[in-house]
């Protein structure tokens, strides 16, 4: 059987919270919006795989996350795409970290039409209209949040409530990758 996958990085219970009331406080304001009622991640990627891939992908996802550090991710402000998102944008350092993380995770899965996003944000709000976008960017102006994040996640998606869960949790483990050729 064919499920419905992602892989994202998961915040702090409290950056959890805060994002799960910023998106009650923007639905009071303009009605209801794609992704109102998900949790608060920033997505690495979405893709479909029966039971025998994602046994594969879990795989890989343990072995890669044994060699990553813990990052510290720094919200520090607001942004939007011309598709109507709206999200929490982390400061540039941050980007600038967890990148190849992203990156490194999306080139190694080898997964028929991967979804990827190679733009660390958590968002909001999704395929707001202009208008809507507008109240979201004047209501919503300054942040400064911070969260250590020290795994990945992979998320199913429960076709019954139409909203992803946590199935698995990999953990980073900082442990050097074996670099092949090196001298001694």
């Amino acid at each position: 059987m064919e499920g419905h996958y992602s892989v994202a990085i998961i915040p702090s219970e409290e950056v959890i919270a805060l994002v799960k009331t910023m998106k009650q406080d923007l639905a009071a304001k303009v009605g209801w919006f794609n992704s109102k009622n998900s949790m608060g991640h920033i997505t690495i990627n979405e893709f479909k795989a029966s039971d025998a891939v994602i046994e594969k992908v879990k795989q890989q996802l343990i072995r890669l996350c044994d060699g990553f550090e813990p990052v510290e991710v720094h919200f520090t402000g607001f942004g939007s795409y011309p598709n109507g998102a709206f999200f929490i944008d982390p400061d540039e350092d941050t980007k600038n970290r967890l990148k190849p993380i992203m990156k490194r995770i999306n080139d190694t899965l080898v997964i028929k039409d991967l979804h990827i996003s190679n733009d660390p944000h958590m968002s909001i709000a999704r395929r707001l209209s202009r208008e809507k976008l507008g109240i979201a960017k004047s209501y919503f102006t300054s942040i400064n949040e911070s969260f250590l994040c020290s795994s990945v996640v992979l998320r199913t998606f429960d076709e019954n409530i139409k909203q992803y869960y946590v199935s698995d949790v990999f953990p980073f483990h900082s442990n050097p990758t074996e670099v092949q050729g090196t001298l001694f």
